[in-house]
C-alpha cells in the first residue's frame, strides 16, 4: 500500500500522517511507503514504521503532478489548497492552486492507462451559497459565493466525472470548519472560530471580528482525520455515482462557542476575547452556510463530535497535554 499525501505539511495532513504511522495500515493493508508533498518539505513522525519520501515544490507547476504519481500510489489524499481568505484576496493564486493544480493532478492520473487510484479530495462547505434553508440537506444545490467555494465546486464536478469515466476512484468530502486548529493563525476567513478558543486557553488575547449570533458548522481535527481515513477505505459501490459528501459536524453560534469555553475553562479564559468588527470578514462569513443535515454521510459511517464542548476538550487533550492557562 503506497500512500500519497498532497498538503502533507498542513495541520490536517500532518495529523493524517501521524495517524497512518500509528496504525501502520490502511483498510487492512500494510502501508509500505508514503510520499509527502507540500510547498515546504513535510517531515515524518518519529518511529514511522514505513519509508517516507518527501517533496517540496509548487503543486501547480506543469509536470509536478506527473512526477508525484510516477510511483502509482494506491491512495492519494488531495489536501493541497490555498485557504478561503487568501483565495478571495488573491484570485490568480487561488485559481492556480485550487483549480489548475487539481485539474493537473486529475489529468495526470487519467493519462496513465490502467491506473485507477482512490483519490480523496478535501472539498468544503463553501461550495454552498445563500440563501439557505434552515438545514442544508443532501439535495441542496452548490451555488458558492466566494472564489474559494467556486474552485472547490469545480473540483467536485471534475472528481465525479473522472470517476464516472473510470479514470480514478474518487471521493470528495466537504469538510466543516476544522476547530480548534492548533498552531498559529492562518489566512482563512474562518480562522477566528479557532482563535477565540485557542488563544484564550494559551493565556493570550483573541480578536472576534463578527457578531456572536453568527452560526457555523464545525468538527475537530481528530474528526477530520477520521473522515479522510474512512473516505479512503469505504466501498465505492456504497457511495454510488454522487461521489461528493457533506461531512457531519456541530452547528453552534459564536455565543454558544464562548459559553462552551466558559463551562470548560472558566470566566477568566473567556475574558481574553476582544470584540473588534471586521467588515471584510463579516461579508465573507455572511455568505456561508450555518447548519447541515448530513444524513447521507452519517449513513455511510462518517462520524463527528456531538457538541462543541467535546471539540474544546479534544483540543485540550490533543494539543495542550490536558492543561490550559486559567
Amino acid at each position: 500500500m503506497h500512500i500519497l499525501i498532497l498538503g502533507a505539511a498542513g495541520m490536517v495532513g500532518a495529523k493524517l500522517l501521524q495517524r497512518l504511522a500509528r496504525d501502520g495500515q490502511l483498510g487492512g493493508k500494510t502501508i509500505t511507503k508514503a510520499t509527502l508533498h507540500d510547498v515546504v518539505e513535510p517531515t515524518a513522525p518519529e518511529g514511522c514504521p514505513f519509508p517516507v519520501e518527501a517533496h517540496a515544490s509548487d503543486f501547480a507547476r506543469p509536470g509536478e503532478a506527473e512526477r508525484l504519481i510516477a510511483g502509482r500510489p494506491d491512495v492519494i489524499f488531495h489536501l493541497a489548497a490555498i485557504v478561503s481568505g487568501e483565495a478571495e484576496a488573491d484570485f490568480e493564486k487561488g485559481d492556480r492552486i485550487n483549480l489548475d493544480g487539481t485539474r493537473m493532478l486529475f489529468d495526470a492520473i487519467r493519462r496513465i492507462e490502467g491506473y485507477t487510484p482512490r483519490v480523496v479530495f478535501t472539498s468544503s462547505i463553501a461550495v454552498f451559497g445563500a440563501p439557505f434553508p434552515e438545514a442544508i440537506g443532501d439535495e441542496f444545490f452548490t451555488t458558492p459565493l466566494t472564489s474559494y467555494g467556486t474552485q472547490k465546486a469545480i473540483g467536485e464536478l471534475l472528481l465525479a466525472d473522472y470517476t464516472r469515466r473510470g479514470f480514478m476512484d474518487g471521493v470528495g468530502i466537504r469538510l466543516p470548519t476544522i476547530c480548534v486548529r492548533p498552531g498559529r493563525p492562518n489566512k482563512a476567513a474562518s480562522g477566528f472560530f479557532s482563535n477565540i478558543i485557542r488563544e484564550p486557553l494559551n493565556g493570550q488575547e483573541a480578536v472576534l471580528p463578527v457578531s456572536e449570533d453568527v452560526m457555523h458548522w464545525h468538527a475537530s481535527p481528530r474528526s477530520a482525520v477520521g473522515f479522510l481515513i474512512h473516505a479512503a477505505t469505504i466501498d465505492g459501490e456504497r457511495i454510488g455515482p454522487r461521489r461528493n459528501l457533506t461531512m457531519p459536524g456541530v452547528a453552534v453560534t459564536v455565543a454558544e462557542q464562548i459559553e462552551a469555553l466558559r463551562r470548560v475553562a472558566g470566566e477568566g479564559v473567556v475574558a481574553r476575547i476582544r470584540r473588534e468588527p471586521d467588515p471584510t470578514i463579516q461579508r465573507i462569513v455572511a455568505g456561508w452556510p450555518r447548519r447541515f443535515d448530513a444524513k447521507r454521510a452519517e449513513g455511510l459511517g462518517f462520524k463527528a463530535e456531538a457538541g462543541f464542548e467535546e471539540i474544546i476538550r479534544i483540543h485540550i487533550d490533543d494539543e495542550l497535554g490536558g492543561r490550559f492557562v486559567a
